[in-house]
């Protein structure tokens, strides 16, 4: 089981500079201090891990798409046999490479 400590990202040689400031609950905050003590980091560190690692799994959750077997075949069926670009699509992609050449 790792640690707290362990958990931290620290593979980034990065110096920790911003401050995140929010507002918690008497009874939360007490948990957190008390779950922090028993990790034997400050809260700080615990809440900044539990954060990160939040943040981490939400990330994951929305960059991966996981299909059933059932949608598997269908899925890949679509790729390979896509439909011919309408004309709003052709439409579309004129306007975005006119708005990206302008900036």
């Amino acid at each position: 089981m790792s640690t707290v400590q362990e958990d931290m990202p620290d593979t980034v040689n990065e110096k920790a500079t911003t401050r995140m400031y929010f507002r918690a609950k008497p009874s939360i905050k007490a948990t957190i201090q008390q779950a922090a003590a028993l990790s034997g980091v400050d809260a700080s560190t615990f809440a900044m891990s539990a954060a990160y690692h939040s943040a981490m799994q939400t990330l994951a959750a929305h960059q991966r798409t996981t299909l059933e077997a059932v949608d598997h075949e269908a899925f890949f069926s679509a790729l390979d046999n896509a439909p011919a670009p309408t004309e709003k699509l052709r439409e579309a992609f004129l306007q975005r490479d006119r708005t990206s050449e302008s900036r």
